[in-house]
């Protein structure tokens, strides 16, 4: 059985919610202050590089020549609402990436991604987003940010349940991924850890690795915040699909309209490039651009 770390006491004390949001909803827009970084997560890499702050309710990574940093959760989790309030290092961030996102573990892993590719200063910091179903990736999408993500924090979030894996940015979905499992296209169903690093990805992250990391700007830092984790913890049961988690409930098995909007929206005016309309990539589309990512 699973069980959950969730917001589900804040439903219960508060009887009426001042918005057009659910109490889930709600409750997954702003993060708890009470939930420390040592409470759900736990420093994996380039220990020298991680710095809590304010009670451990905010993480800074740094990375220079020596070395990035990376956390991850201490669970694995089958389905939730994840959440990391994220400020990207600023400068010439060039070569530099940040990453939030879930993964399980092997060689025939699932994983999805936020990877924010920095840049040269003054210019668009790229958000890539990829998907890794059954160890097989190379489902990139990428869309230029309608804000400087360097200059403040911006909450960024998956969506995953039984029907659905959606991306978000705030408040905007960025990406959907609908489980069509029963239509032969794969969906991600391992159990997955939460995890973000800063590292150096010069060989690829900026202008196709014609761009170098500048080390004379190091170190380079990013901010995180929103420890609280609002998921179905990985076991042997199959509680994780249970409708009596909120995330789950039928108002998060799609998009509601005013969502939809948005996110036709985002696609139309942001996304650079999609390997979904990459016919020289995937002359043959892989099944779920073809069913309907």
């Amino acid at each position: 059985m699973g069980f959950v770390l969730s917001w589900r006491w804040l439903c219960l004390m508060a009887p009426f919610v001042l918005s057009l949001l659910t109490c889930g909803e709600s409750a997954m827009m702003s993060s708890d202050s009470s939930k420390g970084f040592d409470e759900n997560y736990v420093v994996t890499w380039g220990g020298y590089h991680v710095v809590n702050l304010n009670g451990g309710s905010e993480v800074k990574l740094s990375m220079d020549q020596s070395s990035g940093a990376g956390f991850s959760s201490r669970y694995s989790y089958d389905s939730g609402f994840f959440h990391m309030k994220i400020k990207l290092p600023n400068k010439n961030s060039a070569g530099i990436v940040t990453a939030y996102y879930l993964s399980s573990t092997g060689n025939n892993h699932d994983e999805v991604d936020f990877e924010f590719l920095g840049n040269k200063e003054g210019k668009p910091i790229t958000l890539q987003t990829n998907i890794y179903m059954n160890g097989q990736g190379g489902r990139e999408q990428r869309l230029d940010l309608w804000f400087d993500p360097t200059a403040d924090f911006h909450d960024y979030k998956f969506l995953w349940n039984p029907y659905h894996l959606v991306f978000w940015v705030d408040e905007t979905p960025i990406r959907v991924l609908k489980n069509l499992t029963r239509q032969g296209a794969e969906f991600p169903s391992q159990p997955m850890k939460i995890v973000a690093s800063l590292w150096n990805g010069d060989s690829w992250a900026t202008d196709g690795g014609l761009t170098k990391t500048d080390w004379s700007q190091a170190p380079f830092t990013a901010q995180f915040q929103g420890f609280d984790v609002a998921g179905c913890v990985a076991s042997t049961g199959s509680s994780c699909a249970s409708p009596s988690h909120w995330w789950n409930g039928a108002q998060y098995q799609a998009l509601k309209p005013n969502q939809s909007t948005a996110y036709e929206n985002a696609k139309k005016n942001y996304i650079t490039y999609d390997y979904c309309a990459d016919r020289a990539r995937y002359p043959t589309q892989p099944p779920e651009c073809v069913l309907g990512e």
